[in-house]
């Protein structure tokens, strides 16, 4: 979302409330609070620090997830997954809780 720049503004700027700022930049008012208590959280206001870019508050905001992968965690065997799920009787909740199991 490019607008967090101008939901920021909007808010502390010229102090709008929530839903004037949703129909003035046309977003879903959840989606103005959320970019908000995100700001709250982060300790953004109005106006934001000199040197950060469009992206700057996109990434303090909705940071990206961790790709690192767990080394210990054991990966399933898709191809006995499949061959299980055509057996009568075996549903995904029970090949997920042996895998749970395992």
């Amino acid at each position: 979302m490019r607008r967090i720049r101008d939901v920021l503004r909007s808010k502390y700027g010229h102090g709008l409330s929530e839903r004037q700022i949703a129909a003035s930049l046309r977003l879903s008012k959840s989606s103005v609070g959320t970019s908000l208590h995100r700001a709250r959280q982060a300790g953004l206001r109005w106006p934001l620090p000199e040197g950060l870019d469009d992206d700057g508050p996109e990434l303090l905001l909705f940071p990206a997830a961790p790709t690192v992968a767990d080394p210990n965690r054991p990966v399933p065997d898709w191809a006995s997954i499949d061959r299980e799920l055509r057996r009568p009787g075996v549903t995904r909740m029970l090949l997920w809780e042996e895998y749970r199991a395992s």
